[in-house]
């Protein structure tokens, strides 16, 4: 075989190495390139329950995006930017930011904008709608607070000794009708029974002042009595 030929035939052989390894390569820049596919959204809850749009890179090249958050108005064309986060260390596994809507209600929806380097400046597909279920804060059960000037649980339900106390106590019917028993046992009695008269001035210590007194009177005028007796059978 001719010189040519062999120089030929290797020029192919090397020719085709070449362009294998080429393509080779390509594909493997593509597939390390950061695209728009490797971002995904969705409206959840966090872990306080508060609704939250979350974002998912699954960049294996590890390239920092930047996202922002557009909530949709009302009016058509209309929308206002609400918070911007960024993704500074992607992986392949996926990396995730939550980004904080300024309100969070159904149906309310969100456009999600990814700028990454050169490689990705576009909206992740599909817009994020929040569904009914809605978010509430987690919290711990406590005790309800018992309104001031209201009584608590316990003195609602008495206890079994204070029910049997209430139930043993005197009747209040009963202490009625002893009342005025003993009332007509302590009225006042005629003068002369020994029943102390504070409230009158009587009493027995008066009884006794009073009939020395008379005895005094009696005496006294009997001896006044014979006194003049005397004089006059003295005159005579």
């Amino acid at each position: 075989m001719p010189l040519s030929q062999h120089t030929a035939r290797a020029a192919r052989v090397i020719g085709t190495s070449a362009a294998a390894a080429a393509l080779a390569l390509g594909a493997a820049h593509t597939a390390l390139a950061c695209s728009i596919g490797d971002f995904s959204a969705a409206a959840v809850c966090d872990t306080g329950g508060h609704g939250v749009i979350r974002v998912t890179d699954k960049d294996s090249s590890g390239t920092p995006a930047t996202v922002s958050l557009y909530v949709q108005l009302s009016m058509p064309g209309g929308e206002r930017l609400v918070d911007t986060k960024t993704i500074e260390h992607p992986t392949a596994q996926g990396s995730t930011v939550d980004l904080a809507p300024l309100d969070w209600y159904a149906g309310e929806t969100f456009r999600i904008h990814v700028k990454a380097g050169d490689q990705v400046d576009d909206d992740i597909q599909p817009q994020v709608v929040v569904p009914n279920e809605t978010c509430a804060p987690s919290s711990s059960p406590s005790a309800p607070a018992v309104p001031s000037g209201q009584p608590s649980s316990t003195s609602a339900h008495p206890s079994p000794t204070s029910s049997t106390a209430a139930t043993t106590g005197p009747n209040p019917a009963q202490s009625g009708s002893a009342t005025p028993a003993r009332d007509a046992s302590s009225a006042a009695s005629p003068a002369g029974s020994g029943t102390d008269l504070a409230e009158t001035g009587g009493g027995t210590g008066t009884t006794v002042i009073a009939g020395a007194a008379t005895a005094l009177v009696v005496s006294g005028g009997g001896i006044v009595l014979a006194l003049r007796r005397r004089s006059a059978h003295r005159s005579r």
